[in-house]
């Protein structure tokens, strides 16, 4: 297996590293960008990449976390919402993994098909903004369905769910200092209860199931520090670049993926 070779290790930290300090200031964990990653270069086995992911997400997570609480950016009930919609969502999601999803194929396309829309109409939305008036906030009732849902979706793809919310409420006019915060506080929690779900699941199905333990902790340590350092640029970044970014990444990705699994289809 290519995770098993000598150079895996540094890659896997680097790669956390890297794309931790461009996706934090975001609200992203890094792990929806670090899968490709996985997946064509270090060969992580599916499903076994999506718990790899998770553990990613708990190792990565603290460090940014750490620089918005002293920014006081986690104070407010939105991490809290997040988090009682996503915990549920996450461990739905990672029994669709294993028992209805095993293919990469069928897994690719599905991660397409849910960024490349939302990341195309993020970016637009933000190079022309609506005319209308400010749509106003979710409510409570609103927030914790869409949570759950995207709980699911971040099951099956390995980011815990808070990584997905943050462009839709960026896309609904949140600011992204209010979004990144609490999206990335609720990936790290769910993220904990998605892997546990994982490790548990692999003692009942056959197949890679469980996390590649010192891939998934190198990556995530590499992640702790460029989280760390993500988090500070954020404040030095202006809304509508940061908005942009969200975007284009996500667009980026959902293409790749739309290649790959049309390419192996």
């Amino acid at each position: 297996m290519g995770w098993e070779s000598w150079w895996t290790g540094p890659l896997g930290f680097c790669a956390g590293l890297l794309i931790a300090v461009v996706t934090a200031p975001v609200g992203v964990s890094g792990a929806v960008f670090l899968l490709p990653v996985q997946l064509s270069v270090l060969g992580v086995p599916s499903p076994a990449v999506t718990p790899t992911n998770l553990l990613f997400n708990v190792v990565a997570g603290p460090g940014a976390l750490l620089r918005y609480r002293r920014s006081g950016q986690l104070a407010g009930p939105l991490a809290r919402l997040l988090v009682a919609g996503t915990v549920p969502g996450v461990v739905a999601g990672a029994v669709i993994r294993v028992f209805a999803l095993p293919g990469p194929t069928v897994f690719r396309l599905l991660v397409a098909a849910f960024l490349l829309p939302l990341g195309s109409w993020l970016c637009l939305r933000t190079l022309r903004p609506s005319r209308r008036p400010a749509a106003p906030e979710p409510s409570r009732a609103a927030l914790s369905a869409l949570a759950l849902g995207v709980g699911v979706v971040g099951g099956i793809y390995g980011v815990g769910g808070g990584s997905l919310i943050g462009p839709i409420l960026v896309g609904r006019g949140l600011p992204v200092a209010v979004v990144a915060p609490a999206a990335l506080a609720a990936t790290f929690i769910t993220s904990i209860v998605g892997a546990a779900t994982y490790a548990l699941l692999s003692l009942l199905a056959p197949g890679d199931i469980a996390p590649v333990w010192s891939l998934g902790l190198l990556c995530g340590l590499g992640g702790l520090i460029g989280g760390y350092l993500g988090a500070r640029l954020q404040p030095r970044l202006p809304e509508k670049a940061l908005r942009l970014l969200l975007g284009g990444l996500a667009v980026a990705v959902a293409g790749l993926y739309l290649v790959q699994g049309l390419g192996r289809g």
